[in-house]
């Protein structure tokens, strides 16, 4: 897909940009068949990361994300290294490369994320620069916490402190705009691009991918992200009874 000089210039302008029905078809039917199958994976250490988190309604234990999957799914290697990647590649002015992938569930009673940047996440420390491509594989709306996103404030760098949300202070004229969103609809947004998103109180999963690059001259850190990540924050069939983990951003 060939973008336009404007949706380059809206990218560059507001931080991210919406492209509607970018799967459709046999491609959305294989995107939605992809996630039912990486969700029945079995906990299995040392291969896809799941992780876990309680419902905000009954305390059940809920599926909240899965992270690595590319290695072990050749229909998602396909779809991160197909169009997503050649979008991202003109957005970011230069070839791009995959530095992480994960299916975020947010399941009924799942919890929202706080207002963040995602650079906050101490990126820096592999790339200057990423981009995310959010892929709804359900429909996104506001009452199961679609995406909400600030505009026009990317360019200002790392606006929070890192490992924590925004806070009231930082958050000082910024207007957080809900973006729903339908199957097959897609967003790239800036990593230093503010957002957030709020709990599902539905009863149905908003489920969604999100796949960031980084500039290939910048690196390929996709191994070296994964490795650290297993040893600070492990999937929940690798950790430690008794020792505490905590997710900050």
């Amino acid at each position: 897909m060939q973008l336009s000089p404007q949706d380059i210039a809206q990218f560059r302008a507001t931080g991210y940009l919406v492209i509607r029905s970018l799967f459709a078809g046999r491609q959305l039917a294989d995107l939605i068949r992809w996630t039912d199958d990486v969700e029945g994976w079995p906990e299995t250490p040392g291969k896809a990361m799941k992780y876990f988190e309680r419902s905000r309604s009954d305390g059940a234990r809920l599926l909240q994300r899965i992270e690595n999957v590319y290695p072990y799914h050749e229909g998602f290697q396909g779809l991160c290294d197909g169009d997503l990647r050649g979008i991202s590649t003109q957005l970011l002015g230069g070839e791009a490369v995959l530095f992480k992938e994960k299916i975020n569930f947010k399941l009924p009673g799942g919890a929202g994320f706080e207002p963040h940047q995602d650079a906050q996440a101490d990126w820096g420390k592999y790339s200057a620069f990423h981009l995310t491509a959010m892929v709804s594989v359900d429909p996104c709306t506001i009452e199961n916490g679609c995406l909400e996103m600030v505009s026009g404030h990317h360019d200002r760098g790392l606006i929070g402190d890192l490992w924590a949300p925004l806070n009231a202070e930082q958050m000082q004229g910024m207007d957080f705009v809900a973006v729903p969103t339908a199957p097959g609809d897609a967003i790239f947004f800036d990593s230093y691009a503010p957002h957030r998103s709020a709990p599902n109180v539905t009863g149905k999963p908003r489920r969604v991918l999100y796949i960031t690059y980084n500039r290939a001259a910048d690196g390929d850190w996709r191994e070296q992200y994964y490795a650290d990540k297993r040893r600070s924050f492990p999937p929940d069939c690798e950790r430690e009874p008794g020792k505490v983990y905590e997710y900050k951003v």
